[in-house]
């Protein structure tokens, strides 16, 4: 008796390319925009289940050794890649993941693009000005003073989105409304896609240390 098709097939010519597989919806924004928040009420929008893998539960779960003011970055930077890989394989299980990010460094994106098959990939910009987040930042009193003000100038300066949101002037229901309805309607080529580096350019991988 056959059991239920869980959409995995074994395919004997299968290569490194990356395959098709579940729904990314990333949302990329400065702390303090509202990615979490909006990320937590689409989970509740959507029609089929889905994961929420916001990263600072991969950093929460790290533990805390003493590290060298040389090892932190290290540290930090393995964690990243280690979440870009959970999130490929939640994805390559046929999974729908909501991701909250920070690209804050061009590497991040780059190993992004390199990971995700880049079709499946709703890329989503969180928007929201400066002063706002300041004022986020000081009243949650759980983020570093500044942080938000030292992300501002890297975090959207890739450029290309499927979809912007704007917190200043919407409430997080109200974005994650937005895209799911965009998701009915997403164009082609999608983000992801458009920022995929020239055919033939080398995919260099991020080093680490």
């Amino acid at each position: 008796m056959n059991g239920p098709d869980t959409g995995f097939h074994d395919s004997p010519a299968a290569g490194p390319e990356r395959v098709p597989g579940g729904l990314i919806i990333f949302l990329n924004g400065t702390s303090s925009s509202g990615k979490s928040s909006i990320a937590r009420e689409l989970a509740v929008l959507l029609d089929e289940p889905c994961f929420h893998l916001p990263v600072d539960t991969f950093h929460a779960m790290r533990s805390s050794p003493e590290l060298s003011a040389e090892q932190f970055p290290l540290m930090l930077k393995r964690t990243w890649m280690g979440f870009h890989r959970a999130v490929a394989g939640m994805a390559a299980a046929h999974n729908t993941v909501i991701v909250d990010h920070v690209l804050s460094e061009p590497w991040r994106l780059r190993d992004c693009l390199s990971l995700f098959p880049p079709q499946d990939v709703v890329l989503v910009g969180v928007r929201c000005s400066l002063p706002e987040l300041e004022r986020r930042e000081q009243a949650r009193g759980d983020r570093l003073s500044g942080l938000a003000a030292r992300q501002f100038p890297h975090v959207h300066a890739h450029g290309v989105y499927d979809l912007e949101v704007h917190t200043d002037s919407a409430r997080p229901g109200e974005c994650a409304q937005q895209i799911k309805d965009f998701l009915a309607r997403r164009p082609a080529p999608t983000a992801f896609e458009r920022l995929q580096p020239p055919l033939g350019a080398p995919v260099v991988p991020p080093a680490l240390g």
